[in-house]
């Protein structure tokens, strides 16, 4: 199981001092029926500390934790968690261009660390996931990240829609891709400080998200295959940036 590759802190005070001491708990699995202070004070302190809670049943528990757990497992990331709002001046104090990745829903871990892989490799300054709906940052995320994971800055944002209203009022633009836009992937100007939004592998960009977007535009396919593999997709993408970037 995936869950035996990232560290775990069981029990009640454990959890909640994990939490409390900025550890970067990447979820919090709580054993459904489980109800007075603790629960108010658990609902309470993800949410103040924007930690993804999951709620499951007890048997559930029992396969990811075995047995004194005290009805709460923390999974510790193996990488910290950064803020965009922190990173994104730094990049512009640097003179340089931002390029941001947003992953929209992307849930498989290994599609996650193929994309942080590729944004690594391509210039990407940051790469966002949603403390809502991703995939979980563990050993095999990080494995299959070549470890670009232990160096492209990983935020998490409580928001998808509210971190690109943010980097909209930074300068960024915010592309997505859209089978149905008028435009190519070649025809964007990615000269300027850009996002790229990846949809998730089954739903696509959410249309919150895709509401949002400056420019959208089409990767051309020839083949009868309906999509291309979000991570594929993230690295014919990221690759564009670069070349336009670098003059190619």
């Amino acid at each position: 199981m995936q869950e035996k590759s990232v560290e775990m802190v069981y029990g009640r005070h454990p959890v909640v001092d994990a939490i409390k001491a900025g550890l970067p708990v990447d979820k919090v699995v709580l054993q459904q029926g489980i109800r007075g202070e603790f629960e108010k004070e658990i609902r309470h302190l993800t949410r103040d500390w924007e930690v993804p809670l999951q709620v499951v049943p007890k048997e559930r528990l029992q396969k990811i934790a075995g047995g004194n757990h005290q009805g709460v497992v923390a999974f510790i990331s193996p990488i910290p968690f950064q803020r965009l709002e922190d990173v994104l001046p730094m990049v512009y104090e640097q003179s340089e261009i931002p390029l941001v990745v947003l992953l929209d829903g992307v849930t498989d871990v290994r599609n996650f660390g193929a994309i942080a892989r590729s944004a690594e490799v391509f210039g990407a300054h940051a790469l966002v996931i949603s403390s809502k709906k991703a995939a979980q940052v563990n050993g095999d995320a990080l494995k299959t990240s070549a470890g670009a994971l232990s160096v492209l800055p990983l935020c998490r944002e409580k928001s998808m829609t509210t971190a690109i209203e943010w980097l909209k009022l930074s300068g960024v633009q915010v592309f997505v891709s859209d089978l149905k836009a008028t435009k190519s992937l070649a025809q964007m100007d990615f000269s300027n400080p850009c996002a790229l939004v990846i949809g998730s592998e089954d739903e696509g960009i959410s249309p919150a998200v895709a509401e949002m977007a400056d420019e959208r535009f089409l990767i051309p396919q020839i083949g009868q295959t309906d999509s291309l593999n979000a991570s594929v997709a993230a690295g014919i993408m990221l690759y564009e940036v670069q070349r336009q970037r670098m003059g190619g």
